[in-house]
């Protein structure tokens, strides 16, 4: 008890006024860390587009401003990533073995029906209006019937047609750069929702290890605070903390990649120990935002090989529809002539060509379903060994994270000349 009563009256004893400049270095310190870095990490992801001004197109130093890391590379970032995921996560051509030809002609069988009807009526009353207003209703539904009977074999051909090409189909690769360069926020999103314990983890630590820094700042300061060259010490001290919160925040986010075990400690980068959630978290991304059925079959039905499926679609409904005419392909002949024949055919073969791809909407929920690519990726993604599923996360930094440290230096050192008119001023 006597002992406890000398502390408590040797603590109220001291001057704690002339302490005080003492105890705000760390203090301070800790403060700059955390500021520094949670700068530092809204410089990654904003703004979305440069905000400054370009001086000369033609040298990046001349241009004064700001963009943030992830939208000024997510052009490129976005290549690395799919070229990844495509090595990685995602067989294309097994995914679309998944789909089955006659589902697809059963989901969208509706809509081929109207189709059906609608492309012979067309045209015949276009090129055989006569002919087509003579013939008995009966007659007439007959053949539209035959049309409608034989239209989902087309489809279902077509279908197979594109699984067995689809790797020359699809450009997965030109689709993913066309959806980032059209929203470069998608990218943001893809790092936000993988990493967002990594840059929490950041912000924090700039304030924990500020802290330890300016314990060291505060004992040196005390040392030689009397000399006139002691105040430069402060902003130097303040780059310093700014520099190294970020780089150790950064090193310990991706490594150790594999555990390693200390005493009763394990450590591992955290980001890895995190596998699994961000597995899940880059599956949603990518089946939501990029890999959705809209997104892949506008590319392949509008996309670099549309040639082809104009081509395999014409091939294919001229076969349907000369298989449809049967004996009326004499009758249409005879009444008309050859040449008119062809003109009905290609009318056909136009109007289902251009219909049909607003009816291939009625099988995106079928085929989400059956490509789950969301669950595939999140497999697939969490089975990869640690260095293989780093390389997902790490391009965002690797390359730029020199950026994110110098800022947080800058920052720092600014930061120290604040503590210099505190201390000195």
């Amino acid at each position: 008890m006597e002992e406890i009563k000398a502390i408590i009256t040797g603590l109220s004893d001291v001057d704690w006024a002339a302490w005080l400049p003492y105890l705000v270095i760390p203090f301070s310190a800790a403060f700059i860390g955390w500021l520094t870095n949670k700068l530092a990490i809204q410089m990654t992801f904003y703004p979305i587009e440069f905000k400054g001004k370009v001086l000369n197109e033609k040298y990046w130093w001349a241009r004064v401003g700001w963009q943030g890391i992830i939208p000024a590379k997510a052009t490129k970032m976005a290549g690395m990533s799919t070229e990844m995921i495509l090595e990685h996560l995602i067989d294309i051509k097994e995914i679309f073995a998944r789909l089955q030809p006659d589902r697809v002609a059963e989901e969208m069988e509706v809509n081929i029906r109207a189709l059906s009807r609608n492309t012979v009526e067309s045209a015949m009353k276009e090129h055989l209006p006569v002919l087509w207003a003579t013939i008995p209703k009966k007659r007439k539904e007959k053949i539209i019937q035959s049309a409608i009977d034989q239209f989902p074999d087309a489809v279902e051909s077509i279908m197979e047609d594109i699984k067995s090409d689809i790797i020359d189909l699809w450009d997965v690769k030109g689709m993913v750069l066309e959806k980032i360069d059209e929203n470069k926020e998608i990218m943001n999103e893809l790092f936000l929702r993988c990493g967002w314990e990594e840059f929490k983890f950041i912000e924090r630590s700039g304030f924990y290890f500020g802290f330890l820094f300016g314990l060291l700042q505060m004992v040196m300061w005390y040392f030689i605070q009397d000399y006139s060259w002691a105040w430069w010490t402060l902003p130097i001290a303040g780059l310093l903390v700014g520099y190294f919160t970020n780089f150790i925040a950064l090193r310990l986010i991706f490594h150790p990649e594999n555990p390693i075990k200390v005493g009763p400690w394990t450590f591992q980068g955290l980001v890895v120990k995190r596998q699994e959630e961000v597995s899940r978290e880059f599956g949603k991304v990518l089946a939501n935002r990029l890999f959705t059925m809209r997104n892949i079959f506008e590319n392949i039905i509008y996309g670099h090989a549309t040639g082809k499926i104009v081509d395999l679609i014409e091939n294919t409904v001229n076969e349907v529809i000369d298989k449809t005419a049967g004996l009326n392909r004499s009758l249409i002949q005879i009444a008309s002539g050859t040449h008119t024949y062809e003109n009905v055919k290609g009318m056909m073969v136009d109007t289902f060509r251009e219909e049909l791809p607003n009816s291939i909407a009625e099988i995106f929920d079928y085929a989400e379903n059956a490509f789950d690519i969301e669950d595939t990726v999140r497999q697939k993604m969490s089975e990869l060994p640690p260095k293989e599923f780093m390389g997902f996360m790490r391009p965002v930094f690797q390359e730029d994270e020199w950026k994110l440290i110098l800022v947080g230096a800058l920052l720092g050192l600014f930061a120290g000349f604040l503590q210099v008119f505190i201390l000195v001023v």
